[in-house]
């Protein structure tokens, strides 16, 4: 370990933000080369945006790369190691923002603008990918499309739900009921949502039918996810708003 990068490392685990409600690979892998790339960032004088930039630039090369380049075993590695990297450097932003005394407003909004960006971008290049080298998937092409509507959904309501627990949190002094969510369990069971699962997924990309049949197990259990969390969050909210202002059915 580089000299320089240990004290860095120490003060992140100590500041780290608490991720028991995240998916498996976000939690314990993720989490980990974000804070490893952060202390480096930091070491060498980066500003947080500048991560944020390294971040999309290299999310959307691998995009770009899965959009455009034909299947094979060299497209794959280089997809999933763009994006790979790229979400280790989404996560390496926010904890540099610590380590140099906290984050931005300004920050903040253009970490959630690109990520927004990439989640929907990043099923329309498999889309495109599709629809370059059909293999059989012609009825299938709807597919991308759908799980594109289902993750910016997904990202959205995930987004606005902890927004307004933080508004509702603020305005009340009690924090907002969020669940149990903190098991080993939770975070297996959740894996299928996991961003970083479905960049590994790409390694499939040199065998386009096992690649199909895992991005369409990936859709259905996002789907089923979002239609399962959607009711929930709502309730958690409700439950935290006083009569007066939600009485609206």
């Amino acid at each position: 370990m580089p000299r320089a990068v240990r004290p860095a490392l120490a003060a992140l685990a100590s500041a780290q933000k608490p991720s028991t409600g995240a998916p498996a690979y976000s939690r314990f892998v993720n989490r980990r080369l974000g804070r490893w790339a952060a202390a480096v960032a930091y070491t060498l004088g980066a500003t947080p945006n500048q991560v944020t930039a390294l971040s999309a630039a290299c999310t959307f090369a691998g995009i770009a790369v899965l959009a455009l380049a034909p299947s094979g075993i060299g497209t794959a590695v280089a997809v999933v190691l763009l994006l790979v990297v790229g979400y280790a450097l989404d996560s390496a932003d926010g904890q540099v923002a610590r380590l140099r005394g906290g984050g931005s407003p300004a920050g903040e909004w253009l970490d959630h603008v690109i990520d927004a960006t990439k989640i929907a971008v990043l099923h329309l290049a498999v889309f495109a990918s599709w629809l370059r080298e059909p293999d059989g998937r012609e009825a299938l092409l709807a597919a991308p499309l759908v799980y594109q509507v289902v993750a910016t959904v997904a990202f959205f309501a995930i987004v606005l739900t902890d927004q307004l627990r933080r508004a509702e949190a603020a305005r009340t002094g009690v924090a907002a009921p969020v669940g149990r969510r903190t098991g080993l369990l939770y975070s297996l069971a959740v894996v299928p949502t996991d961003y970083g699962l479905m960049c590994l997924a790409f390694v499939l990309l040199a065998w386009p039918p096992a690649f199909t049949v895992v991005y369409l197990a990936l859709l259905v259990a996002n789907a089923g996810y979002l239609v399962l969390a959607l009711p929930k969050w709502f309730r958690e909210l409700k439950s935290v708003t006083p009569p007066s202002i939600g009485s609206r059915p």
